[in-house]
């Protein structure tokens, strides 16, 4: 049987939005998100981690970093008791400088390859499924994926709310993740 997940932004949705996250020091938690993804965690969710990181593409940083954050964001969720199962990233860009990088993919949103990647390993439903993020690549990919999409107004999201690309539509927009995280649960 296969399980339903959550999966998240990172930038804007879990941490604040700064621009290229390139230090550990400028990770912040908003005051709700470590509190949202135990009430996931709780619900017998799986939650994954689903995040556009250009930077390596555009040399601004390395994979090793990414590593590294992904390492501080989930020893700070788990000293809340929260988890966080996978992190999944894109690093390419097709206009990225790092030629290795350099490319058109599918796993860069919109496009559904990081949720599908996550399903085909941690056998999760997408159908029963939720996707929450700041941007409406977020949403798209969620659709994409045949999953329903949660439009955050942190981050983008206040101002990607009033120009959505044509034909898209969020399932549902809220203020942030915990107004989300109470939306999934009770209407799971």
């Amino acid at each position: 049987m296969t399980t339903p997940a959550v999966f998240l932004d990172r930038d804007g949705t879990l941490i604040q939005e700064v621009g290229y996250l390139d230090r550990l020091d400028r990770i912040a938690f908003f005051p709700w998100s470590i509190d949202a993804v135990r009430l996931l965690n709780r619900a017998g969710f799986r939650v994954v981690v689903v995040t556009n990181q250009a930077g390596v593409a555009r040399g601004f940083f390395d994979e090793a970093f990414l590593a590294d954050a992904h390492r501080h964001i989930d020893d700070r969720l788990r000293a809340g008791h929260a988890r966080v199962d996978a992190f999944y990233y894109c690093p390419h860009h097709p206009e990225g400088r790092v030629e290795r990088y350099r490319v058109a993919c599918e796993c860069r949103k919109p496009k559904a390859g990081m949720v599908r990647a996550a399903a085909e390993s941690l056998g999760l439903d997408l159908t029963r499924s939720f996707v929450v993020g700041d941007r409406w690549g977020d949403i798209q990919m969620a659709h994409a994926a045949g999953s329903q999409g949660i439009l955050v107004r942190t981050g983008y999201g206040q101002t990607e709310e009033q120009s959505p690309p044509e034909g898209t539509r969020a399932d549902l927009v809220v203020d942030h993740l915990m107004d989300a995280v109470g939306w999934i649960l009770r209407h799971r």
